[in-house]
């Protein structure tokens, strides 16, 4: 499987809720680079990279978010590789502060 870099934000109740630490678990479950973080108009921001199936598998499973999550929304879009490079230095996948 090829793999690919996806830009992905969530609305809806997706902070306060644990949203931004399950996906990290997830993410790194699925062993999957990138990043995850709140941003300050309430959506949560995610870039996902690895094999193709997964990728995909990660972008349904926030469509659903963990059980106390209320996804209104998801959008996603093409990343570039650069977009990795916010992670924390030696980390696969981080948790990054709000934006």
């Amino acid at each position: 499987m090829p793999s690919i870099i996806r830009h992905v934000t969530v609305t809806g109740r997706v902070q306060g809720v644990g949203y931004r630490a399950w996906t990290g678990d997830q993410a790194i479950l699925l062993g999957l680079q990138g990043w995850v973080r709140n941003r300050r108009d309430g959506s949560v921001e995610a870039v996902f990279a690895g094999p193709q199936d997964a990728v995909m598998e990660m972008i349904e499973m926030c469509r659903r978010g963990p059980p106390p999550a209320h996804v209104s929304g998801v959008v996603v879009s093409d990343a570039m590789p650069d977009m990795l490079k916010l992670r924390s230095g030696g980390e696969t996948f981080s948790q990054l502060g709000t934006l």
